[in-house]
């Protein structure tokens, strides 16, 4: 099983262009279900595995206490995995394709006030090379709503100042187009010209080091925790904040959910759904407030 579990790692690495982490979090989750049926099971082969032994394995997770979300994430590794299977006829059936996981309520997405947003945005910094970048970095984040990786990723000819627009790279290399306002813009032009004075190096990739070298996740993670730090009220402080925040925004404001989604750079409208709920939010709140016999 074992073989075909790096078979199947491989492919996701060279044939869907997988990311490093989901590769890892599929390999784990393949792995652990591995273990699982050598420690109940002697001389069990891909064929025989029945869904009677994929529920028994979902039962003892859920024993170990681990979460209707992380269980239910490796049940739909399990199923590709089958269907992978399946394709390269190492395979008959998949017995993990009618299984239902465990029930998973949806938190609403922490976001930060367009208030508060805004009071970050306007405040005064100094005009040195990081605190622009950093700076720019957040306002960024928030009028695009891009990942973490896809700012990291962003590279000079990705911007296209004519049209007002940045090319986007996002999961399994899919790329879209997301418009920037001529605030950004403006602020682009600004950092690009300090940062081409205070580098020492050139680079293709747009938000860099001092040294010249690309930023790296866990520093684009510190810039927006210390500027989100400023918010006593939050929870969380991360980049994925503002990219609830962009979310939130454009819903409150009557954007189309679709739009959003294209934004987003969402596969399913069912990931962006999720935003609704905090719009609902905040339309009862306005009830609340308006209306005379709220």
């Amino acid at each position: 099983m074992m073989l075909l579990i790096e078979k199947y790692i491989k492919y996701l690495r060279y044939e869907k262009n997988y990311s490093l982490h989901t590769e890892i979090s599929y390999s784990n989750d393949l792995r652990q279900f591995h273990d699982f049926i050598g420690s109940h099971f002697s001389d069990v082969e891909i064929k025989t595995i029945d869904s009677d032994i994929i529920r028994m394995w979902i039962v003892s997770l859920m024993e170990e206490k681990n979460s209707p979300r992380s269980v239910n994430r490796k049940l739909s590794t399990l199923k590709s995995f089958f269907k992978y299977l399946l394709r390269i006829g190492e395979a008959t059936t998949n017995p993990a394709k009618k299984i239902v996981g465990p029930k998973t309520s949806k938190p609403i997405p922490v976001f930060v006030s367009d208030k508060d947003i805004e009071k970050i945005l306007d405040e005064d910094t100094p005009d040195d090379f990081e605190h622009i970048r950093n700076k720019i970095i957040t306002e960024l984040f928030y009028t695009t709503g891009i990942r973490r990786a896809e700012l990291i990723g962003l590279k000079n000819t990705d911007i296209d100042f004519y049209s007002r627009t940045i090319l986007v790279t996002g999961k399994r290399n899919k790329q879209r187009i997301i418009p920037l306002s001529d605030n950004m813009i403006n602020s682009l032009h600004t950092y690009l010209e300090i940062r081409d004075k205070s580098t020492s190096e050139q680079s293709e990739h747009l938000f860099v080091r001092e040294n010249g070298q690309p930023l790296y996740p866990m520093l684009a993670h510190r810039i927006i925790s210390e500027k989100l730090g400023q918010i006593t009220t939050l929870s969380k402080t991360s980049p994925h904040i503002l990219r609830h925040t962009f979310a939130t925004s454009m819903l409150n404001n009557g954007a189309d959910i679709n739009a959003v989604k294209e934004l987003l750079g969402h596969s399913s409208l069912a990931a962006t759904e999720i935003y609704t709920h905090t719009s609902f939010e905040e339309l009862k709140k306005i009830y609340n407030k308006a209306h005379p016999r709220a």
